[in-house]
């Protein structure tokens, strides 16, 4: 059975809560880190992109386009 991490965030004002795996939360960090944010200022310029994709989808497609670029 597959494990979810659910960690809450702020986005746009509003808080909401978002359940990913933990190598997802970990590749995010990394993404994080490299590019000088915080783990929530990451979450809500995907969240900026996303279109009408759910947040959970666009966070797992993001990292999975970041570490390809790896």
């Amino acid at each position: 059975m597959v494990r979810l991490i659910k960690r809450s965030v702020s986005l746009t004002g509003h808080a909401t809560s978002l359940a990913l795996e933990p190598e997802f939360w970990a590749a995010l960090e990394q993404v994080a880190a490299q590019e000088g944010l915080t783990l929530p200022r990451l979450i809500v310029r995907i969240d900026e992109g996303r279109g009408d994709r759910p947040l959970a989808s666009a966070c797992r497609v993001y990292a999975l386009t970041q570490a390809g670029r790896a």
